[in-house]
């Protein structure tokens, strides 16, 4: 057997060893503080609703091993059954070589990955969800999201997919950079462009009702230099009873979204704090920082693409045709995951410092640390979150600091 596909198996299994490990861990921790709720907690959750988070955090975790087993499944699967090359012949037969009919194999082959994982995501949604209060979704809105989903997918992957690969022939070896320019800039366009032409196909978005409450994020925005266009709530609750907010765009394209779950959860001085915290991200600079990272992030991988399509046992490995960047692509995006899941404590180590700014900022912005502690402690409540993870766990998952450390970096 050739080296490459047996190093694939051994990452494989060392990345699924180290995935179930880290949730027998958090599992562990979870239950040796159940036994006896830490005291830093006690003024967070009540008895009850900290066993419910216990329950649903077990709930979770077991999910999660499940479905990472079988997510390694599939990917065996689709790398050593004969299935890929299959795929490539009968999509590449349509035009032989030609860009379309590549694009038309990526895309499709990755609708067609999405498609084993349908009955996880439904359990996860109408059984796992719904058993801890949290679906409000149905059925008929469930599907009609995979629909719409896969229909966006095809539009908007096939010529994206279709440009990548057509660059080859128009710019000859240095594709890879104008690969990058293509993808990145469409990032930023779509920046401006998800919020309005593609949130609104799944959710409705409407300006924040006069009152006192636009008043007074208003003025925050206002006196915080943010200067957003428009604040503007959206009507999660027709899925979910999470809660979040986020801000969109950039320049005068900026806007602030909230979920009508958060409107409902928090107090008006908790909601401006969380309010505050968003616009601290910006005002700290995290964006352009996030997205000079991301840029730098995609240019290697296209480097990299670059160098294993001209690789003549890279795609062989599989079963594929070699120099043929259709099939590189698919399989760096299969493969990557093996090596990126080693860096994830590094990428949230840099996050989780924002995520320290951005309390810093809402604390100095409100006058006090008490409005935006408050939410944070409702906001883990209503969401049954897992106040007491692993820190192995914790350094691999978590984006964010967990609610006891931001209340301790809050009031120190």
């Amino acid at each position: 057997m050739h080296w490459l596909p047996l190093t694939v198996i051994a990452l494989i299994i060392l990345r699924l060893v180290a995935q179930l490990t880290l949730e027998a861990l958090n599992r562990g921790e979870v239950r040796r503080n159940a036994a006896q709720r830490p005291a830093a907690l006690v003024d967070v959750m009540d008895e009850a609703t900290y066993a419910k988070s216990v329950e649903y955090t077990l709930a979770k975790s077991r999910f999660a091993a499940f479905e990472t087993v079988f997510e390694v499944g599939v990917l065996l699967v689709l790398l050593f059954s004969g299935v890929l090359p299959w795929l490539w012949e009968k999509f590449n037969a349509l035009s032989p070589g030609a860009a379309w009919s590549g694009a038309l194999f990526l895309v499709a082959t990755m609708i067609l990955m999405g498609l084993p994982g349908l009955p996880l995501a439904w359990w996860a949604q109408f059984r796992l969800e719904e058993r801890f209060g949290f679906n409000k979704s149905t059925l008929g809105l469930w599907v009609t999201d995979q629909i719409k989903s896969t229909l966006l997918g095809l539009a908007i992957g096939f010529p994206i997919a279709w440009g990548l690969l057509a660059l080859v022939g128009w710019v000859g070896t240095y594709w890879w950079v104008w690969g990058f320019v293509l993808l990145f800039g469409f990032q930023m366009l779509m920046l401006v462009l998800y919020p309005k032409l593609i949130m609104p196909l799944f959710n409705k978005l409407t300006p924040l009702p006069e009152g006192e409450m636009k008043n007074r994020l208003i003025a925050l925005s206002d006196r915080t230099g943010f200067k957003a266009q428009t604040i503007e709530v959206m009507d999660g609750s027709k899925r979910s009873a999470h809660s979040n907010a986020f801000f969109t765009g950039f320049g005068r394209f900026r806007r602030i979204v909230l979920f009508d779950t958060l409107m409902n959860q928090l107090a008006q001085d908790e909601l401006e704090a969380v309010l505050a915290h968003e616009i601290g991200h910006y005002k700290r600079g995290h964006i352009p920082k996030r997205l000079v990272t991301v840029a730098l992030m995609q240019l290697v991988a296209f480097a990299v693409i670059a160098w294993l399509a001209n690789a003549p046992w890279f795609n062989a490995a599989f079963g594929l045709p070699p120099a043929m960047l259709a099939p590189t692509f698919l399989l760096f995006g299969l493969l990557g995951g093996l090596v990126t899941f080693w860096f994830a404590p590094l990428g949230n180590r840099t996050s989780r410092k924002h995520e320290y700014e951005a309390d810093a900022f809402a604390k100095n912005a409100m006058g006090s640390s008490v409005p935006m502690i408050g939410a944070l402690r409702k906001l883990s409540q209503k969401n049954l979150s897992n106040l007491t993870p692993h820190p192995l766990y914790s350094a691999v998952y978590y984006s964010h600091p967990t609610l006891v450390e931001r209340e301790r970096a809050l009031v120190s």
